[in-house]
């Protein structure tokens, strides 16, 4: 197979949590001879998982960057994480690469975690490859895998290679579909070529025929020499699976273990032969290069060093000093995980991290202009949420500045002030997201911390009408304070909201005063007799009196607050609680478990249908009250193998009573 020498390229590697991403990072590092030691997970002394995050959780907590020279060629390797509580961080990594790697578990029952991250691939026509990890577990299947895979996947899968079992049944290597050739897996050492079992000439011969009769369907003259039962050459084949792979029309499927290195060498070399370069990534994503253009896909604070981007190189040279965005590049430096180096200039298609771009953001398109605009995806809606607060006060300043710092380095996180609960709200993706960040904080800031679930902006009204005649009087020296008002207090529908009138006649107050009445009213209701904002009430002056000197809007204020205070307990109060109207996604078989979920928290099912565009997935329709909404990701992901998700609006607020209303009431007394 011949090959030109391209220049610098970039392959992601994406997987569900647990797939062994990162054993293969190290694994393709250590084959391209990018590092002398190949590292391993449980030791904590990997390229990729370099955080002290991670290593405390043994998972990857952001992605990791490594720039090498492999055969000559510029590569840059990213690793993502897994967790589905940090896609968002891994998206942005799969929109500058030229080709991404799948990285799934040989078990058909696992494939459906990789639904999100295969319809993300096909939406945005990513050119993408899948490698069947940790073939070495005895109940790995290539065949039940792939048509698991290849029934949640919008392009067609082609088969690559078929694999070789010993008596046991175990898989101790592989046949080349392509090439004809097989291989025996040696651990931790290259393959040896074997000669192609005999058992398997029949197996070989018609998977290879599945794979060329999947390239027909894209190249008419391949059609016509299979219909001829010509037999195809060797480049004709690799010629046609490199189009395929680099148009997004197929995706092709490897396999091997990461643990043992096994499939590692022919997985780099299939990136190497097949994958496109900058140039074909950036027509795809509709960048028109032009002059020097960088596309920044991840932020990071680190440390002394400051803030760092890191870019894909679109087009022209990025070199210290050099004008892009709104800064001036501070430095140019490659990427071995968390290390960096200085290299002062980077060409077209190099990903390299760039210091001291202080106003550069995730998604950003720099030129020497200026930021362009770039198609980028938007990050996710919270699903999760803790408020917070600093230990200190005196830390509540730097709190703002970490906080600020976090929702940079991760757009998928948020914080706000919620006035009405007077809280800081810290939002995102799931609990164990949070909790990242929130280690963080203590680790990088020197923060402590403290976390509670947020409080529910409960709201309260009345069943009762009610009349008061109230009068405040107050007399000290100089002018006196006096006004007398008569109100007439009614429940409204629901959802009716504030409303206030007056039917005042022969001037009893006068009409300057009523604005301050109704100012009055509806300070008292900000906070009702249940602890409350008090809504759907409608309030009218009917009567009242007034001094010439001693009255004033101040006095009507305090009179109509004191009319309420005391008519509203009489009033008949109730406790209202928002309700949301939830759609919740899943795999089809985790449907009955998430209805579960839906009464399991007081919530009313709506109906479920087919999720559209998602083959294999339902969307469960219901109301649940928001009191009942902290942890139900948790829940649904841990009923769905984690790829479960759900979003939300609110829809109304509903009267609650009995032993549900009496517990938030006890709770907030």
């Amino acid at each position: 197979m011949s090959h030109q020498p391209s220049g610098p390229r970039c392959a992601a590697l994406v997987g569900s949590y647990t797939c062994g991403k990162t054993t293969l990072f190290e694994d393709l590092l250590f084959a391209a001879g990018a590092i002398d030691r190949r590292g391993a997970v449980k030791d904590g002394n990997t390229v990729g998982d370099a955080a002290p995050e991670a290593r405390a959780r043994t998972m990857s907590t952001e992605l990791s960057v490594a720039n090498f020279d492999y055969l000559g060629e510029p590569w840059a390797l990213i690793d993502c994480p897994g967790s589905v509580e940090l896609t968002y961080e891994a998206q942005c990594a799969m929109m500058v690469a030229d080709l991404v790697v799948v990285v799934a578990e040989p078990l058909p029952e696992r494939a459906v975690t990789l639904s999100p991250i295969l319809r993300f691939l096909d939406d945005r026509n990513i050119p993408h490859l899948i490698y069947v990890n940790k073939m070495d577990l005895p109940e790995a299947t290539v065949r039940g895998t792939f048509e698991a895979l290849q029934a949640i996947s919008g392009r067609p899968l082609v088969l690559r290679e078929i694999p070789i079992r010993d008596g046991a049944g175990k898989v101790t290597g592989m046949v080349d579909l392509v090439s004809e050739r097989a291989w025996r897996w040696n651990p931790h050492k290259p393959s040896d070529l074997v000669a192609l079992p005999d058992t398997l000439a029949d197996a070989s011969g018609e998977a290879r025929t599945g794979m060329l009769e999947a390239l027909a369907d894209f190249d008419d003259a391949l059609m016509a020499e299979l219909l001829e039962d010509a037999v195809p050459s060797t480049d004709e084949i690799y010629a046609n699976l490199t189009r395929d792979l680099q148009k997004d029309l197929i995706v092709p499927v490897f396999f091997g273990s990461a643990e043992n290195e096994n499939g590692i060498r022919r997985l780099l070399k299939a990136l190497r032969h097949e994958a496109p370069g900058a140039e074909v990534t950036a027509d795809r994503l509709g960048i028109a290069t032009a002059g020097t253009m960088a596309q920044v896909f991840k932020t990071v604070y680190a440390g002394q060093s400051g803030k760092i981007s890191l870019a894909r190189i679109w087009s022209g040279e990025v070199k210290d000093g050099i004008g892009l965005g709104q800064d001036r590049v501070g430095a140019v430096l490659s990427l071995m995980g968390r290390k960096t180096a200085p290299r002062g200039v980077a060409r077209a298609g190099e990903v390299v991290a760039l210091g001291r771009m202080a106003g550069a953001a995730t998604g950003d398109l720099l030129t020497e202009s200026g930021v362009v605009e770039a198609d980028w995806p938007a990050p996710p809606a919270p699903l999760h949420a803790l408020a917070i607060r600093a230990e200190k006060q005196s830390d509540d300043v730097k709190l703002q500045a970490a906080l600020a710092r976090l929702a940079e380095e991760d757009p998928s996180l948020a914080a706000a002030h919620q006035a009405e609960t007077s809280e800081l709200v810290l939002s995102g993706q799931g609990e164990m997201q949070l909790q990242i960040a929130l280690a963080r904080m203590k680790n990088e800031y020197g923060l402590a911390v403290t976390a509670a679930k947020p409080a529910i902006p409960y709201r309260e009204t009345i069943t009762k009408a009610a009349t008061i005649h109230a009068r405040h009087k107050k007399q000290s020296g100089g002018h006196g304070e006096f006004a007398d008002v008569h109100l007439e207090i009614r429940p409204q529908p629901r959802g009716a909201g504030f409303a206030f009138d007056e039917r005042i006649t022969g001037g009893v107050v006068p009409k300057s005063y009523i604005p301050a009445v109704e100012k009055g009213v509806q300070s008292y209701l900000g906070k009702g007799p249940l602890g409350h904002r008090v809504v759907d009430v409608a309030v009218t002056l009917t009567d009242g009196s007034y001094h010439t000197v001693d009255s004033s809007d101040m006095a009507f204020q305090k009179a109509a607050q004191k009319g309420m205070a005391e008519a509203m307990p009489g009033c008949g109060p109730v406790l209202l609680e928002p309700v949301l109207t939830v759609a919740i996604s899943v795999p089809s078989e985790f449907t009955p478990k998430v209805q579960r979920i839906v009464t399991g928290r007081r919530g009313q099912l709506l109906g479920f249908d087919a999720k559209d565009g998602w083959p294999g997935w339902d969307e469960v329709q219901a109301l649940i009250p928001q009191g009942e909404m902290d942890g139900l990701i948790v829940e649904i992901r841990s009923q769905s193998l984690g790829v479960g998700t759900y979003s939300c609006r609110f829809d109304h607020l509903q009267e609650l009573s009995g032993r549900e209303a009496e517990k938030i009431l006890a709770e907030q007394a």
